[in-house]
């Protein structure tokens, strides 16, 4: 079916339509805590295409040194069909599209866990996001409560290219406007509970000086701790990017809205965190991930403090395991913990709070330990890496 309609001259008449401002609507988007109900599935809006030319900005906005996402011949050397998306980008794509229902009214997003990369993206792949609720806790109706999510993304294929959980912390609506309705038609959500991973990887024919001689998987050994040396100050292109990887979230780019806060929120515009934690793990690549064949996942990673426009954000990793694979002499996982800082050089860093750096600020309190103002961020994180070169 086609459309076809003849244009008439367009006449200006807002002048003759009658104000009436009790017809006026306000739209709502997010959730409040009593408008989560565990089971409940949103189909989020819109989607995203992923193109090249936006997949190596991100790669080299975020300072990616992993030549998988930055070279097209080397990732096709390596078995891959086509340039993959940086894992940073899917994460920050997948999450961002589920803000419109998630967390648009978040006051916090309190933690990831059991983050699952099962696919490559490519250019030309459309992601779609899905969120299920979970659980809902209540701590009273003049406390904000947490919602735990399980979010997922799917390509053109309907393939879970990605899926995690998150829990958000969110107010009561009390006599605010309600948000838009959730839809009454049953989703179905396809959470992959076994989850494969299974990636076009061969053993590559490709220059191998592109990469440092040490970032291999023989090169980690359990205990290393790796100072990354470079810092990276964040400006008020935060915000810029903050709605090109589509998150919808105001405290992170409305001015009005966030000095409209109270409390410690009320101020400049927070940077989303998933760019905070793209920056910090490129600023780590090029010591730990640059030979990696694979982002395997991260499980129980926490934004311990907000990052603003002017904060200069520092990194370090520890070897927490490694573990050869019995079916390939290829490569080997290695897991990190992964930790960030800002106002202070990573190694300046460790030098002040020494292991106190790698305690969760979630067990200070128990431990008769104070939280570390510095302390932005902490993460474990496991990678598939390349063995040296015969």
């Amino acid at each position: 079916m086609s459309f076809s309609m003849r244009l008439s001259e367009q006449a200006e008449v807002a002048g003759s339509v009658a104000v009436n401002l009790e017809w006026a609507r306000r739209p709502q988007y997010g959730r409040y805590l009593d408008e989560f109900v565990p089971g409940q599935v949103f189909v989020h809006p819109r989607g995203f295409t992923f193109d090249r030319a936006a997949m190596l900005d991100f790669a080299r906005v975020f300072m990616q040194c992993n030549p998988l996402y930055l070279n097209l011949e080397y990732a096709k050397a390596h078995g891959f069909p086509d340039l993959p998306a940086s894992p940073q980008m899917v994460f920050n794509v997948v999450l961002s599209l589920g803000v419109h229902n998630d967390s648009e009214k978040a006051i916090a997003n309190l933690g990831y866990y059991n983050v699952q990369f099962l696919r490559p993206v490519y250019s030309g792949d459309t992601l779609r996001g899905y969120t299920q609720v979970v659980d809902r806790k209540a701590r009273g109706e003049d406390k904000p409560g947490i919602v735990l999510i399980r979010t997922l993304g799917v390509n053109q294929h309907n393939q879970v290219v990605l899926q995690y959980e998150r829990k958000i912390m969110v107010d009561w609506r009390g006599d605010r406007l309600p948000t838009t309705p959730a839809p009454t038609t049953p989703v179905e959500f396809p959470w992959v509970e076994h989850p494969v991973v299974d990636l076009p990887i061969n053993a590559g024919n490709y220059p191998s000086q592109l990469t440092g001689p040490n970032t291999y998987f023989e090169d980690f050994a359990l205990g290393d701790l790796i100072v990354h040396a470079n810092g990276r100050t964040i400006t008020d292109e935060h915000m810029a990017l903050t709605y090109l990887v589509g998150n919808t979230h105001p405290l992170h780019f409305d001015r009005v809205y966030s000095t409209g806060l109270s409390g410690k929120m009320s101020g400049e515009p927070i940077v989303y965190g998933g760019l905070v934690f793209a920056w910090l793990e490129g600023l780590a690549s090029r010591d730990v991930s640059e030979n990696a064949l694979w982002e395997l996942g991260f499980t129980e990673g926490y934004h311990t403090q907000p990052a603003v426009s002017g904060d200069t954000v520092a990194a370090m990793s520890r070897v927490i395991a490694t573990e050869v694979l019995p079916n390939t002499d290829a490569a080997g996982i290695v897991t990190f913990q992964f930790i960030g800082v800002k106002n202070i050089s990573a190694a300046a860093a460790l030098e002040t709070y020494g292991a106190d750096l790698f305690i969760k600020e979630n067990d200070k309190q128990k431990l008769s330990k104070e939280k570390l103002s510095s302390k932005i961020f902490e993460i474990e994180r496991r990678l598939l890496i390349k063995r040296h070169p015969a």
